[in-house]
């Protein structure tokens, strides 16, 4: 009798995604003349959906697990950081591909504000999306960085 493979201790923690959930992040007053892209995973940039002069949408779709106790845990390639902790990276200048700019920061989005039953709703309607809405301005004048928070009360449903 053949011993099954040793799974390593992370493998056996992994549960398997679900379809997941559309996602649209809002900058708001973006920089003029700054690029912003959303992180994928270690060097990868997302396009945003719509770009103007008040606003820069990002769209995509966030991969969702469950973690151990039931909670959605957010998985890459969107999904950054540590799984109790995971956040989206909205880059801007240098960090979005924009040589020659002189700014290079990342604004830092949270997901802890996705509860489950918010999760479960989004799920639920058709052609809804979640939404966060950020300023696209630090205090400096420059693009947004470090951990940002969310405009309008947090994340929101919203229906296409």
């Amino acid at each position: 009798m053949t011993a099954a493979p040793r799974r390593r201790r992370h493998e056996a923690r992994k549960t398997p995604p679900d379809t997941g959930v559309r996602v649209r992040i809002v900058v708001t007053d973006p920089v003029p003349g700054v690029a912003y892209r959303v992180q994928v995973g270690r060097d990868g940039l997302h396009p945003p959906a719509q770009e103007g002069v008040r606003a820069v949408t990002f769209e995509f779709a966030l991969r969702v697990g469950n973690a151990r106790d039931g909670a959605p845990n957010f998985l890459p390639p969107f999904a950054q950081g540590p799984a109790g902790g995971r956040f989206l990276y909205v880059c801007s200048g240098v960090r979005a591909g924009q040589a020659g700019s002189c700014w290079e920061r990342r604004a830092k989005i949270p997901l802890a504000g996705i509860r489950a039953s918010l999760l479960r709703t989004a799920r639920a309607t058709p052609a809804a999306t979640l939404e966060a809405r950020i300023d696209g301005r630090a205090k400096d004048g420059g693009p947004a960085c470090a951990t940002v928070p969310l405009l309008d009360g947090g994340w929101q449903l919203r229906r296409q």
